[in-house]
């Protein structure tokens, strides 16, 4: 419900990303519906949303704060 996405990468790395910087940005505007938000799903190495979007797997890697 905050619009953090955890993320295990595949060097083993787990980080948070916080999507609530995209929420006013184009696109993203869909992902303010938490129900939407959470049909989320990993395809081809990143996130992606039904509608089509998409996070940058190095925009992710990179902005993700480290939990471990």
């Amino acid at each position: 419900d905050d619009y953090k996405l955890r993320i295990e990468f595949t060097n083993g790395e787990v980080g948070i990303f916080d999507c609530s910087g995209l929420l006013e940005v184009g696109v993203f505007q869909d992902l303010k519906d938490v129900r939407y938000f959470k049909q989320v799903r990993v395809f081809l190495g990143t996130v992606v949303w039904p509608h089509e979007q998409d996070i940058c797997p190095d925009t992710l890697y990179v902005e993700s704060k480290r939990v471990i």
